[in-house]
Formats: C-alpha cells, structure tokens, sequence
C-alpha cells in the first residue's frame, strides 16, 4: 500500500468505526474471574487483598463467600472493596449476613457505601451484622452501625429508615456483639450455613476470627492477629480453605509483631490445624515481594496447599 493510499485511509474516519466498537464492548466487559466466581458449589472470592496503604494498590481486606452463584457472606469491607463488590457481580440484597472481624479503617471503611448501594436494590428481609463488642478506643458492632446510621447523631443519619425501628424502609439492619472466648461459640445459622467464631489477639484491639461451614464446606477467616493463644487453632481445625493474614514478614517485631502474626506461626496453625488449603491475604508493602522468604517459613511446618491472594481472585472450596 502506497504512502497515499495509507494516508487516504486515515483521512476517513470510517474505517475505523468498526475497531472502536469492538474496543468499547471489551473495555466494558467484567473480568472473567469475577463473572464466574462460584456460580457452582462454594468460593471464596477476595474482594480485597492489601492493608491500610494506599501505595499497595489494592483493595484493603473483604471476603465474599458465594454458593451456586448467590452470594451469602461478607466478611469484612475495607476501603475500595465497595468497587469490588460491584465487579464481582453480587448484590447486596442477595447477602445472608456481614461479618466482622473488627473496625480498623482497613476492614470496615467502606460498610456505609455498600449500604447506600443496597438501598437502591430495595433489599426485602432483614440484614444481620456480627461483629466483636467494644473498648475505651473501639465501639462495639452495635455502636458502630448507629454512629453510622442512627437517627440521632449517625453521620448518615437520612438513612436511618434503614436501622431504626419504627421508621419505614424496605429493610432493617441487625447489628449484633459477639463476646467470644478462645473456644468456638456459635452465632447465626440459615439454612446449610452455620457460623462460629472466636475471640483473638491483634493488640488491644477486640477482634474476631469467623468459621463458616456452608454446603458441606468449612471455611476459616483469621482476621488480624498476633496468632496467640488456642482459639484459633480450634476453630481452624480441619478446614477445607484456612485464609490467613500475611502482614508482617518473619522477624518482625515490636508493635507490628504484637498485632500480627508471621509467616512461622501461620505455618504452624495451619499445621496443627490440618488445614486442608492455605491462602495469604492482607498482603502489606512489607510482605510483597517478600513471597519467597513467607513460603520457606510456612513450608518448615505446613505442607499442603498455599496461594498469595491478590483482589478479585476466586478460590474454589473442594
């Protein structure tokens, strides 16, 4: 083809129209990953893999948990897992229940925007949300919920016909403590899912690891913690998928160390545990790149099967 000719082609623009709209439908296609997500049996999806730091690129910690394709539980909605939540392709009406592990900004800073979202569903049943009691730094799940949303004071307080009594709303939101110990306490149950949970150790904070056994499947969430103490080898104990926090890397120490646990002592719970599959979430700048380092650590005491988590990925419960 000449110069003039090739020049001659891009003078008319209408060559390529056709291009241009190929582009625009695949541009606007949802990711393969999230359209399929347990449409058969049960996943785990994670909505976001990363920690309090923006540089990280991700989203900060959530978990969906979907079966034949419905979405059941949310555990956790820190920030820019509401955008994920939306590419996942779940709704919020579809949702049997939100847990909590506990309310640093990194789990829980994008709750109101999933709420507001649901408003617009119209959601028709009630929404129950568990989560760990308070302290003299931290509110408990129930105060959490009303500084929210509470008719009084809440911050969004013109969607309070969400929460409180008596006001109309196409649904109400049912926040509930759960004072936990180190031995598993059951604390909702509906239809084939059941939920236990377990108090942990992440500093002064009240915090909560989460089991849900659903369709025949046991899942574990560790939440952030230091790793002491039983409770969390209990409730772990033969889970089909064990996700747990890789936020510190080995030899941490100081206050990370006292908030998290490293790659040694996730290998060793996972091992007394005899959990049956491993994924790292909650992934820090100063874990990643760090992926080597973790996985020899974790490989001195847990053999089984180990995955680093990034956002959006699926991991099918087997």
């Amino acid at each position: 083809m000449s110069l003039r000719q090739t020049s001659g082609m891009f003078s008319n623009p209408m060559w390529f129209l056709p291009l241009v709209g190929f582009l625009l439908c695949w541009a606007f296609l949802p990711p393969a990953a999230a359209q399929s997500c347990g449409s058969q049996g049960v996943a785990v999806q994670v909505l976001g893999s990363g920690g309090p730091e923006l540089q990280d690129k991700r989203a900060s910690s959530s978990y969906l948990v979907w079966e034949n394709g419905q979405a059941r539980v949310l555990i956790d909605a820190g920030g820019g897992s509401a955008l994920r939540f939306g590419e996942s392709g779940a709704q919020m009406s579809q949702l049997d229940v939100i847990l909590f592990t506990h309310f640093h900004v990194d789990h829980s800073a994008d709750f109101p925007a999933l709420i507001k979202s649901s408003w617009f569903e119209d959601r028709k049943r009630p929404l129950p949300i568990y989560g760990p009691p308070g302290n003299d730094f931290m509110p408990s799940t129930t105060e959490f919920v009303s500084d929210f949303f509470g008719a009084g004071h809440g911050a969004y307080r013109y969607l309070s016909e969400l929460l409180v009594p008596g006001e109309e709303g196409s649904y109400k939101m049912r926040p509930h403590n759960v004072v936990a110990s180190s031995t598993p306490m059951a604390v909702f149950r509906s239809g084939d899912l059941a939920i236990s949970a377990v108090r942990v150790v992440h500093g002064a904070v009240p915090a909560l690891a989460w089991r849900l056994e659903i369709g025949g499947k046991v899942i574990v969430f560790s939440g952030d913690t230091n790793g002491e103490g039983e409770g969390l080898v209990r409730l772990a104990m033969s889970a089909d998928l064990f996700v747990a926090h890789n936020a510190v890397p080995e030899g941490a120490t100081g206050v990370e160390r006292r908030l998290h646990m490293p790659p040694s002592v996730i290998g060793q719970i996972a091992e007394d545990a005899k959990v049956k599959r491993l994924v790292l979430s909650h992934r820090m700048l100063r874990t990643l790149g760090k992926e080597d380092q973790t996985q020899s650590e974790i490989r001195k005491r847990y053999s089984g099967p180990l995955a680093f988590a990034d956002d959006l990925d699926c991991f099918p419960v087997r």
